[in-house]
């Protein structure tokens, strides 16, 4: 069986770590290096940066903040935002980064994904779904940091960047996220009904039940959460053991 991760996640602003609620509300919560080194330490499995404005402000990741992270960790990582090209993603690979995470520009430019795949192998290619609920129960995909409904319907989507050679997809639900109230199981068993490729689940982690749920009958392959590590309200080793004793596979 595939033994399941657990990453914490740092959205990062101007080079600093920030965390809000649906999106919004942004307060700066640190060191992006500082955080990495902690994770690394803490038992992560692995570690995403989101360069969460860098689509919006038409500007390329920081890539000095990824060569820090780089230095910092052992885990792989993951970075994200204002990827447009396939030398965007050569430049943060020899950063240091082990896997690029594309949204905004995948979903504008869906040959985007099949040309990375191509050059770079689809381990390294991680597909980001920002999702929001529809009044009529399914969800739409959202770009931009959630600032715009690409009017793409999800599941839809996860079959098309998978059919495209994305290796994973990170899974966030806008309506849960900052909000601690529980992964949206509901999105995470139909897109991983829907797909092979492995779902991580983001959005809403607020106990350490609520990634057992994501974990489990979700059948996301990794759970990522922000807010609930960067104020150690939970520590990695302690969620770990906590899914073993459950039945989870944990590496």
């Amino acid at each position: 069986m595939l033994r399941k991760r657990i990453v914490p996640c740092l959205d990062v602003r101007d080079g600093r770590v920030v965390k809000g609620v649906n999106f919004v509300d942004l307060v700066d919560m640190g060191s992006p290096a500082a955080h990495a080194r902690f994770y690394n330490d803490e038992g992560a499995d692995e570690l995403v940066i989101l360069d969460i404005t860098a689509s919006h402000e038409e500007r390329r990741t920081l890539i000095h903040v990824i060569e820090q992270v780089a230095d910092s960790v052992f885990i792989p990582l993951t970075v994200g935002g204002g990827i447009r090209t396939a030398d965007d993603i050569r430049d943060l690979l020899i950063a240091g980064a082990d896997r690029i995470s594309l949204n905004t520009s995948a979903v504008q430019r869906p040959a985007l994904i099949s040309e990375a795949a191509e050059r770079f192998g689809s381990q390294c290619i991680v597909a980001a779904i920002d999702a929001r609920k529809r009044e009529d129960g399914r969800w739409d995909v959202y770009i931009y940091g959630g600032r715009e409904n690409a009017e793409q319907d999800v599941l839809a989507w996860a079959s098309d960047v998978e059919r495209r050679g994305a290796g994973e997809i990170l899974l966030t639900s806008m309506d849960r996220d900052g909000t601690k109230k529980g992964y949206d199981i509901a999105l995470l068993k139909a897109v991983t009904a829907r797909v092979s490729i492995p779902v991580i689940a983001s959005g809403g982690a607020g106990r350490m039940e609520h990634f057992a749920e994501a974990l489990g009958v979700g059948g996301a392959d990794a759970a990522l959460a922000a807010s609930l590590f960067h104020t150690r309200t939970l520590n990695i080793h302690d969620l770990k053991a906590y899914l073993s004793e459950k039945g989870v596979p944990m590496r």
